[in-house]
């Protein structure tokens, strides 16, 4: 509810694609600088208590624009100032989170807990926008960021009553804070598969998510439509995600999920492309549902292959390193994508990374093609 609200916002106050890529770019840059310190600080301490801190600020920057809001005294700048401060928020609670999700299963049964991780977060997709789509027009803007706040009251509370996941420390005095992170970064660098993926997590953040970002531009310059518009090209593009989200079940026994994997974020190229030139209406919410599908996929494909070969006391560092490319390369390609989109167009921004994704795809398939490795 707040993604469409605080885009809507933005775009209606100035009218530029430029400071929505800036807003983005904000409130995922805290990663570039402090998400490899929360991964040593998730191996550290009780992953579940960095959480609690974590949703606490993110509760009171929603109820704090809420008011400003209310209070008719909204500025740009300050909607900029609060995104980073989530962002940096996000680059503690994020790392925790995801080395707490595979604490609460078995390894056998983690692919599917990654799975569903991915069907709750856009299921929220699809009942975010529509819900923000009533409350914008009948409530305002500062009821969508107010209900959010509100949201965070269920998170508390759900982390508070948590028994399973806790940290297990090992005994004696732990290493110092950088030599810790040097353990994480080298368990990265030696391995092949590990720094394979990190490169086309980065690739395919940098490329994929403005098609997200640019979504209000599409509506309002495109389609000529409203923010109600506007949330139903998220919702297209979620309700692929939680089809695709589903369909990682069945391939849990999949053996070559690398290459699964590749090739779909291959797809999802194309359809970008196809995406950035289709002017009819029935065509773009369909490719956005194949677009979100084919995406979550690959992001869930490769957090399935990344978490399934780490150890638990490595697995903050990891995971954060991983995180940094992935989340790291939204805030630069969206940064990107906005410098590009002022002169020459949204669509054709997203023609180019559509093209980016299906060649570095492409060249990944062939030399595992030739190379003859069945491993992946």
């Amino acid at each position: 509810m707040q993604e469409v609200a605080q885009n809507w916002l933005i775009l209606t106050m100035t009218g530029s694609a430029f400071l929505l890529g800036l807003d983005a770019f904000l409130g995922d840059a805290p990663f570039l600088a402090f998400s490899l310190f929360g991964g040593v600080l998730a191996d550290r301490v009780d992953r579940r208590r960095i959480l609690l801190g974590s949703q606490i600020v993110q509760l009171s920057s929603a109820f704090l624009l809420a008011g400003l809001i209310w209070g008719q005294a909204i500025h740009v700048w300050i909607i900029l100032t609060l995104s980073f401060v989530v962002g940096f928020a996000q680059s503690f609670g994020g790392p925790a989170y995801q080395a707490l999700v595979p604490t609460l299963v078995e390894k056998k049964d983690i692919g599917n807990a990654i799975a569903l991780n991915s069907i709750q977060f856009n299921l929220a997709r699809v009942i975010g926008p529509v819900l923000a789509g009533i409350a914008f027009y009948k409530l305002g803007a500062a009821a969508c960021f107010g209900l959010n706040g509100l949201s965070f009251l269920a998170v508390i509370a759900a982390l508070l009553l948590l028994k399973r996941g806790a940290l297990d420390r090992p005994p004696g005095k732990p290493e110092p804070f950088s030599e810790s992170l040097k353990t994480g970064l080298r368990a990265v660098r030696d391995g092949k598969a590990l720094r394979g993926l990190i490169g086309l997590a980065f690739i395919g953040s940098f490329c994929a998510m403005p098609l997200v970002t640019f979504l209000p531009v599409f509506a309002r310059e495109i389609f000529h439509w409203d923010a109600k518009g506007y949330s139903g090209l998220l919702v297209a593009f979620g309700v692929g995600a939680v089809a695709g989200a589903i369909g990682i079940a069945g391939f849990g026994h999949v053996r070559r999920k690398g290459i699964l994997a590749v090739a779909m974020q291959v797809t999802f190229g194309a359809l970008t492309v196809a995406f950035a030139l289709s002017r009819t209406p029935a065509l773009s919410y369909a490719l956005l549902v194949f677009a979100g599908a084919a995406l979550m996929v690959v992001f869930a494909m490769f957090m399935t292959l990344v978490q399934s070969n780490v150890e638990d006391r490595l697995r903050g560092r990891v995971v954060s390193v991983y995180s940094l490319a992935f989340r790291g390369a939204m805030p630069l390609g969206n940064l990107v994508a906005g410098a590009l989109a002022s002169f020459l167009t949204a669509p054709r921004v997203l023609i180019l990374d559509g093209a980016v994704l299906i060649a570095v795809g492409s060249v990944v398939l062939l030399r595992h093609a030739r190379s003859g490795v069945t491993s992946l």
